[in-house]
């Protein structure tokens, strides 16, 4: 659903009439709600429209065997190392899978690193069902996540105990 903001008021005589038009803002609203360990999680169907720089949340994913994503991931039915640049998107930007084996260019701020990297995308960040065995129990992700390895985090010159950095990215190709 399109948003709606003010762009233009028109005088006549002595009222003002103001005339909304569309703006490029696309809605992304909650699609659902999932109970999870007694908590409620909006579920998302969707993700933010991908942009010349998408932002993001930069989340930590473990995507080894045993980690914490669960089971084997989405594009190539693999585990892999943590070290390796890998991330998962969000169920809108992954888009049923488009984005498989695509790379993604991730940026911080200059007010954190300033720095970028290049990462493969792996998997999904499930935004709809988790809270299952396949997910080992964790919530629903976010619509706007950018799930990144060890490796990514590293790269980006991040403490991985802060959780959560804000984000942008792009596809590089």
């Amino acid at each position: 659903m399109a948003s709606l903001k003010l762009l233009v008021s028109l005088p006549i005589i002595s009222n003002i009439i103001y005339l909304l038009l569309p703006s490029t803002t696309i809605a992304c609203d909650p699609s659902g709600t999932l109970v999870c360990n007694g908590r409620s999680y909006p579920q998302f169907t969707c993700s933010p429209p991908v942009a010349s720089y998408t932002s993001a949340n930069l989340t930590l994913n473990d995507f080894s065997q045993g980690g914490e994503g669960g089971d084997r991931l989405e594009c190539d039915n693999q585990f892999h190392d943590n070290n390796e640049l890998v991330v998962a998107l969000s169920t809108g930007w992954y888009d049923g899978g488009s984005r498989c084996g695509r790379m993604i260019v991730i940026s911080v701020s200059s007010a954190t690193t300033g720095r970028s990297v290049a990462a493969k995308v792996v998997d999904e960040c499930d935004s709809v069902k988790r809270c299952d065995s396949e997910h080992a129990g964790l919530p629903p992700c976010g619509n706007n996540v950018v799930d990144g390895s060890a490796g990514v985090w590293n790269a980006l010159g991040l403490n991985k105990d802060l959780g959560v950095v804000d984000v942008s990215w792009i596809m590089a190709e």
